[in-house]
């Protein structure tokens, strides 16, 4: 009889060891994958300056394009210090803001000729879809860390050690991702 729930204690044992480090890898992953966010907008923050100092050269009249990226840019790296919904709206406001700064490219023939534009645009572009897929492997990670959170049993060994579900990076509201942003001259 000693020997079965020895059996019991141990099988138990194991699988809160199991639990526990599954949960700790999927909080680490969770980590890896914002920081590989924080990553691209670091790049996207840096090229941003670039991209408006060039498009200003040819377009010097569309200052309140330039002032809302700028504005965008400065609220989005000020957001990261707060929620995860406070940064993905600032980080959606910046996006609207860069559509409305290309849209003013496309008035400007030379512009879009323009060699240093056209990498800068094409390393966005990039900075942008690497951002994408930033954010679904980070939502990926998180729908799987709640997900294993949420379940039985091991949401017993995730309130036993405070594991807290994480938010997903999304669009705040439908509306901004279904309407594109206009420029009217």
């Amino acid at each position: 009889m000693g020997y079965i729930i020895f059996a019991v204690l141990v099988v138990v044992a194991l699988w809160v060891v199991f639990a526990y480090n599954s949960l700790i890898r999927l909080s680490n992953r969770v980590a890896e994958a914002w920081s590989d966010i924080e990553v691209q907008l670091k790049r996207r923050y840096d090229l941003i300056p670039n991209l408006v100092s060039t498009v200003k050269g040819y377009a010097a009249h569309e200052a309140s394009t330039f002032e809302k990226v700028t504005d965008a840019r400065a609220k989005a790296i000020s957001a990261g210090s707060g929620t995860m919904a406070d940064k993905a709206a600032a980080e959606n406001m910046l996006s609207g803001a860069l559509k409305s700064l290309f849209a003013v490219s496309e008035a400007y023939p030379d512009l879009k000729a323009n060699q240093n534009f056209l990498e800068l645009q094409r390393e966005l572009t990039d900075t942008e879809d690497k951002i994408q897929a930033a954010r679904r492997f980070y939502n990926t990670m998180v729908r799987d860390m709640n997900t294993r959170i949420q379940s039985f049993p091991s949401s017993i060994i995730a309130s036993l050690f405070h594991f807290a579900a994480k938010e997903f990076f999304d669009l705040p509201d439908a509306d901004v991702a279904q309407n594109p942003i206009q420029v009217k001259f």
